[in-house]
């Protein structure tokens, strides 16, 4: 055999061990099986679709070979469960090895309300019935992960430019305020891309580059994002406490005129570096600087050390009141906090500016683990499942309607997403009108059918929507971070 086994790309084994198993557990007669992706539920009203297109590129246009199917029969005789050669064959022989399947989803980029249907397959050769529920595990965990990320930033981005509206003379600076750091944080370099892509839509800063990446290969990016030069402990610490200020003084000098540059600053004493290092004996070099200073702190209290950090720059820098009545410190310096935020603690930092009669203008930010990582499947409640078969050339509705958790009931039938009265909602396919169903056909049968670009999915992203889709996150008092456990797996 000619290719390595495991290198991670063989769609046959990207999937549960027991899916090999169910080819032939369905009833005699069945022609077609129709599946759907939707979230069942979760503490936001509302998410921002993304990531079908990625999962289309890296694994559905590459057609499956002998090589695949011998290495997966390999693997599953390991695992001691049966293999349908003759099946994946068939593919080959009958398909070209390209997945005779069809995809149907919402337009990326788009926010709407949860428990609506986003994607929607179905099997385009009767033959092969079976494969449309047998790459589940790869298509959910594209859909929920990127969704879930997209879905987190997105929040963040509406409470930030509700701060701006209220408390600063400059909201064009929005997606500029919120950078990913999470790459560090999260699980893999395939999430960092993917979790890393979904952030790109909502801001255009970070350090993720994996993100940056996936949104120009998947989405045919163009310049996604940016960063700026940060220190770190190390390049601090490494000139001893002593000369902590040497430190900070070479990063002025060493990027003297870039627009931002970022100094970590508590590496010993958050208030002496802001007071005494940068307030005081480089006080010259901040003001001069050409570019705009950032002086970032790294543990404490997020909320109460990005207000007091602030405080302690305008000490030594003065401020200004804008016309919205708030306290703004000069361009040439602002704040950064970026140690352990989530949605729940952005929400109780730009309350507690607006509290002290600060413009929410004085601070940028950075999120990782609450961006990236503190996700799961069940976190916005993501399920794909069987809601319609053909057998015997009839449409029958299949369902699960548990007795015990009523939120697992799914839904019937084929289905059509549509918005009447500026209300989307999903209904049966043929109660739809003409033209009316927003599902779009991404994908047949090895074939690409739409090419949506990135910038598609940001001009979607940032179409007016209802505030409740957002309230949660506006601040009142009701925790915001997602629940691990909100609907059983």
């Amino acid at each position: 055999m000619s290719r390595i086994l495991s290198n991670f790309d063989n769609l046959i084994l990207n999937t549960d061990t027991y899916k090999h198993s169910h080819w032939n557990l369905y009833p005699a007669g069945t022609e077609y099986i129709s599946s759907y992706i939707e979230s069942r539920g979760g503490p936001f009203p509302a998410h921002l679709f993304v990531g079908v297109q990625a999962f289309i590129k890296q694994h559905l246009l590459r057609p499956l070979t002998i090589d695949d199917i011998d290495e997966a029969e390999i693997v599953t005789r390991q695992h001691q469960i049966p293999f349908n050669r003759e099946g994946w064959l068939g593919i080959v022989n009958d398909h070209g090895g390209y997945l005779p399947v069809e995809i149907e989803a919402v337009p990326e980029g788009t926010v709407l309300p949860i428990r609506n249907v986003l994607v929607q397959i179905v099997n385009t050769d009767p033959k092969y019935f079976w494969a449309t529920s047998f790459f589940e595990t790869a298509l959910l965990r594209s859909i929920w992960y990127p969704t879930s990320v997209a879905t987190t930033s997105w929040l963040a981005k509406q409470l930030i430019r509700e701060a701006l509206e209220k408390t600063s003379d400059h909201p064009e600076i929005l997606r500029d305020v919120l950078q990913d750091y999470g790459a560090r944080g999260v699980s893999s370099q395939e999430s960092a891309a993917l979790g890393g892509l979904a952030h790109l839509v909502n801001f255009r800063q970070t350090n993720t580059i994996s993100g940056s990446l996936a949104a120009t290969k998947y989405y045919n990016a163009l310049n996604p994002a940016i960063s700026q030069p940060n220190s770190e402990h190390t390049t601090v610490t490494a000139w001893g406490r002593d000369h902590e200020a040497d430190a900070h003084a070479n990063l002025l000098k060493q990027y003297r005129g870039w627009p931002f540059v970022v100094a970590v600053s508590d590496s010993y004493d958050l208030e002496h570096a802001v007071s005494e290092i940068f307030g005081t004996q480089l006080k010259d070099q901040v003001i001069n600087h050409g570019g705009t200073v950032l002086v970032r702190p790294d543990s404490g209290d997020p909320v109460q050390v990005t207000a007091d950090t602030v405080e302690g720059l305008i000490a030594k820098f003065g401020s200004e009141v804008n016309s919205k009545g708030y306290r703004v410190l000069p361009d040439y310096i602002r704040a950064a906090q970026g140690d352990g935020l989530t949605l729940d603690s952005l929400t109780r930092i730009y309350r507690e500016l607006d509290r002290r009669g600060l413009a929410a203008d004085n601070v940028y930010l950075g999120i990782g683990g609450g961006l990236l990582q503190y996700i799961n499947r069940d976190s916005l409640g993501f399920a794909q499942k069987a809601s319609a078969a053909k057998i015997d050339g009839q449409w029958v509705d299949v369902y699960k309607e548990p007795r015990t958790d009523s939120q697992k009931r799914s839904k019937r039938g084929r289905l059509a997403l549509v918005q009447r009265d500026g209300e989307y909602a999903t209904i049966r396919k043929e109660e739809a009108a003409d033209g009316e169903n927003l599902l779009q056909t991404v994908f047949r049968n090895g074939q690409l059918l739409i090419n949506t670009n990135f910038e598609d999915l940001i001009e979607r992203s940032e179409r007016t929507v209802p505030t409740a889709y957002y309230a949660p996150v506006l601040g009142d008092g009701t925790p915001t971070a997602p629940a691990s456990d909100t609907v059983p797996a």
